[in-house]
C-alpha cells in the first residue's frame, strides 16, 4: 500500500493552494483529482479550437499574495477589462446593477419602482430572509419583478427560503436620488462592486494557477471511493488504496460524509441539509462576430431558461478561433428536469427568436453538467456546516474551498482558503 505524509484531495485551485503552502514549508504532498486534468470547477475545455470555462470566470482580487501567483502564472500577460456588465428584462438591454439603471423601461413601470422604493419599510426588524431583505432594500415592485425572479432562476430557491449573511457587498444600495437619475439618463456611472476584471490573455481562466499546477504532484483519474478514518486509508475507485498522515480535503461536504461508511448517523444526516444548486453550462460557438458587446449579462426574464450569459470571445481573443466567436450560458435546474431540447430551445433558442444571435453563425453547441456550482443559503446552512467541519476536523480531515468551507467563495478566496492552511 502507498504511504503518504500530506493527501490532498481535489486539483482546483484550493487544492492547488494547500500543496503550494505545503512546498513552501518544505514538505511534499499527493493532490488526487478524478478529472483528467487540474482545475476542478475554475477548469475549462476545448472543441475544435474553441475553449470554454466552465461557467463565467475573472479575477478582481484584491490580495498580494493571489495576484503574485496570478501574475507568475500568466508572465504578467493579463487582459484587464472594465466591469460593465448588463441585463435582460423584457427583451430590453438595461445596464447593470438594474435598479439604478432603468432608464429603457416604460415610464409607468419607472414610476411604479420609485414610488414603492420611497414607500420602503424603515425598520430592520421585520427582516426574517432574503425576501424581507430585498424589499427593504429596493421596495416590493422591483423585488418582485428583478431579484425575485432572478433568484428561482439563479439559486433555485424562492428568497424567502434564503438567509441574508451571503449578500455581503454583492448588491449595489443605492440612494432614491441615484434610483431618480437612472430613470432619466442612461448616462450613469458604474456602481459594479468590482470595477476591473482580469482574464488570462492565453489558455483560459486556470492559467492563473498553472504555476501552482506545474509545482505539484498530481495524479488524475483518482477519483475518491472510500475513507477509513481509524486506517487513515483513502481508497479510489480504481482499486488503489493510499496511507495518509495528514488528509486535506476540497471535496464537497456531503461527498466525504459519504465516502466515510462509519460516519455517526447525525452528522450523515446534518451533512444531508447541506445545499447546493447544479446545472448546465450551454456553450455556443459561433463564426462572425454578431453578438452583444458585454462581456457577461444576467437575463431575468423567466420564459428564458438562461439566468447569466458570458462571452469567452469577449473575455479573450485566444479563446476562440480567428474569425469566430462564442458565448456560454447558464442553467440551474435539476439534472433531470429538463430534456436536452428543452434547455438548447429554451437558452440558445430564445436568444435567436430575440434577434440577439443569428442562428446561421452557430457552428455547434455543447451541453455541460455540473453536480455543484454554488452553495445555497438555506436556514440550516451556518449551524449543519459547523456541525459537519467540526465533526471531519476531530476525525483529522481539514477541509479547504468553497464546498469543503461549504461557503461563497470567489476564485480569490479558495485559493486563499488553500494557502492559509494550518501548520502541523
Amino acid at each position: 500500500m502507498e504511504q503518504i505524509k500530506n493527501l490532498i484531495i481535489g486539483a482546483g485551485i484550493a487544492g492547488l493552494g494547500a500543496s503550494h503552502a505545503l512546498k513552501q514549508r518544505g514538505e511534499t504532498s499527493l493532490v488526487l483529482e478524478q478529472d483528467e486534468t487540474y482545475g476542478g470547477l475554475c477548469g475549462n475545455f476545448e472543441i475544435n479550437g474553441f475553449r470554454f470555462d466552465r461557467f463565467v470566470h475573472f479575477s478582481f482580487s484584491p490580495y498580494e499574495d493571489v495576484n503574485e501567483i496570478f501574475n507568475k502564472s500568466t508572465n504578467g500577460d493579463i487582459i484587464r477589462h472594465e466591469s460593465n456588465p448588463f441585463n435582460i428584462y423584457k427583451g430590453k438591454w438595461i445596464k447593470h446593477p438594474a435598479q439604478n439603471n432603468l432608464y429603457p423601461l416604460e415610464q409607468w413601470e419607472k414610476d411604479k419602482i420609485v414610488e414603492d422604493f420611497k414607500k420602503r419599510p424603515t425598520s430592520t426588524e421585520h427582516i426574517h430572509n432574503y425576501e424581507d431583505w430585498l424589499r427593504y432594500q429596493f421596495g416590493d415592485y422591483f423585488t418582485e419583478n428583478f431579484p425575485m425572479k432572478y433568484t428561482r432562476k439563479y439559486w433555485m430557491k424562492e428568497a424567502k427560503e434564503l438567509r441574508t449573511e451571503w449578500t455581503g457587498g454583492r448588491f449595489y444600495q443605492p440612494s432614491i436620488n441615484e434610483v431618480i437619475e437612472g430613470c432619466n439618463t442612461p448616462n450613469t456611472p458604474i456602481t459594479y462592486y468590482a470595477k476591473e476584471m482580469r482574464y488570462p490573455a492565453k489558455g483560459g481562466f486556470k492559467t492563473f494557477f498553472k504555476s501552482l499546477a506545474d509545482e505539484a504532484n498530481i495524479r488524475v483519474n483518482s477519483k475518491v471511493k472510500a475513507i477509513d478514518i481509524d486506517a487513515k486509508i483513502v481508497m479510489l475507485e480504481n482499486g488503489d488504496k493510499i496511507q495518509y498522515e495528514r488528509l486535506i480535503s476540497s471535496m464537497p461536504l456531503p461527498e466525504v460524509i459519504d465516502a466515510i461508511e462509519n460516519a455517526p448517523i447525525t452528522v450523515k444526516e446534518t451533512a444531508g441539509k447541506l445545499e447546493a444548486t447544479c446545472g448546465y453550462h450551454v456553450s455556443v460557438a459561433m463564426k462572425g462576430n454578431h453578438i452583444p458587446p458585454y462581456l457577461w449579462w444576467y437575463v431575468y426574464d423567466e420564459d428564458i431558461l438562461t439566468a447569466r450569459v458570458h462571452s469567452p470571445a469577449l473575455k479573450s481573443s485566444d479563446n476562440v478561433p480567428a474569425g469566430c466567436t462564442s458565448l456560454q450560458m447558464e442553467v440551474y435546474c435539476k439534472p433531470d428536469q429538463y430534456s436536452e431540447k428543452e434547455i438548447i430551445d429554451g437558452t440558445v433558442g430564445k436568444l435567436i427568436a430575440l434577434g440577439i444571435i443569428n442562428e446561421e453563425d452557430v457552428i455547434f453547441t455543447h451541453l455541460g453538467y455540473e453536480k455543484y456550482c454554488n452553495v445555497i443559503f438555506t436556514e440550516p446552512i451556518y449551524e449543519s456546516r459547523k456541525i459537519v467541519r467540526e465533526w471531519l476536523a476531530s476525525k483529522g480531515i481539514e477541509t479547504i474551498g468553497r464546498f469543503g468551507e461549504w461557503d461563497y467563495l470567489w476564485s480569490d478566496q479558495a485559493l486563499l482558503s488553500g494557502l492559509k492552511i494550518n501548520k502541523v
